[in-house]
């Protein structure tokens, strides 16, 4: 009687016949275990990883087009089946008849302050005395017969002025690093508080890198922070009212041109404000210009 625990040999040609494999293809998988389109699918997946991970709210087509921005050419079935493969699906998917809620911050908030009973506000304005010292940044949608359009402004809050942004058809961590990168090439800052809210966009490795790596420090607000809101809900507003309301916008790029010529030639250079007391805020900028030279 053979030993118990003896391990039984079974020729490849029969267990191959039970399986319904041929040996010729058990040969073939035994010399090459890990086939090419496995080494290619698996690169395509730590790609996708990455980029899910900067940017959670992104599904499969999206990817797709993320992929094709770093060199890597993909179907969107094939961008589908991958994602499948690796449980890669965007936030809003998984909650179905539910608001989605704001991530935890990646920043402490640098700006608040708290009274006597406990109450959280921020003083933007009282917490800068020069330009570049305090900036915030939001996002704003804005419709057109095309589809929506996406703008994310970064504003300085010591003379108010619109210091970076950027304009596109997607919601994603890009449109943020964009603006940023707008600001920064144009201010040259240096430990710079960007102040944002929690949304995913703001939260992204790409936009926690370009802070760090060029010297500014991150600051996030509460969920719902009403002062947070206020701040940058005045430009919006006026943009509203200027640009968005004054007509039907056919196209994407039509509403592209109206707000950047908006911003660049009335907004920062000739519609004053009372905070700055009746001074544009490129007017104020160059009087502390003229202050600090002096």
């Amino acid at each position: 009687m053979a030993a118990t625990g003896a391990r039984i040999r079974v020729p490849v040609a029969v267990a191959c016949r039970v399986l319904g494999l041929s040996p010729q293809g058990y040969y073939k998988w035994l010399k090459d275990p890990v086939s090419q389109r496995d080494w290619d699918d698996a690169h395509v997946i730590d790609v996708v990883l990455g980029i899910h991970a900067d940017d959670p709210t992104l599904g499969y087509r999206f990817v797709a087009d993320e992929l094709a921005d770093v060199g890597i050419t993909a179907s969107e079935n094939r961008v589908w089946r991958l994602c499948s493969t690796a449980g890669v699906f965007a936030s809003h998917h998984r909650r179905r008849g539910k608001a989605g809620k704001p991530g935890p911050a990646v920043h402490d908030d640098l700006l608040a302050s708290v009274d006597e009973e406990g109450r959280v506000s921020h003083d933007f304005v009282g917490a800068t005395s020069g330009p570049n010292q305090v900036w915030l940044t939001d996002i704003s949608e804005h419709p057109t017969r095309e589809g929506k359009l996406y703008l994310c402004a970064v504003k300085d809050c010591y003379s108010n002025k619109i210091v970076g942004y950027s304009i596109d058809s997607r919601m994603k961590s890009g449109l943020a690093a964009a603006a940023l990168r707008n600001a920064i090439a144009l201010r040259s800052p240096e430990g710079t508080i960007v102040h944002s809210d929690r949304g995913s966009q703001f939260r992204s490795k790409k936009v926690v890198r370009l802070l760090k790596n060029n010297g500014l420090r991150g600051s996030m607000g509460r969920v719902g922070s009403s002062s947070d809101n206020a701040a940058m809900e005045s430009f919006f507003s006026l943009l509203q009212k200027n640009v968005l309301d004054t007509r039907r916008w056919d196209s994407r790029e039509e509403l592209r041109l109206a707000i950047v010529s908006w911003i660049e030639t009335k907004y920062n250079r000739r519609r004053r404000q009372r905070a700055l007391g009746k001074l544009t805020p490129i007017e104020f900028e160059m009087i502390y210009a003229a202050a600090d030279a002096a």
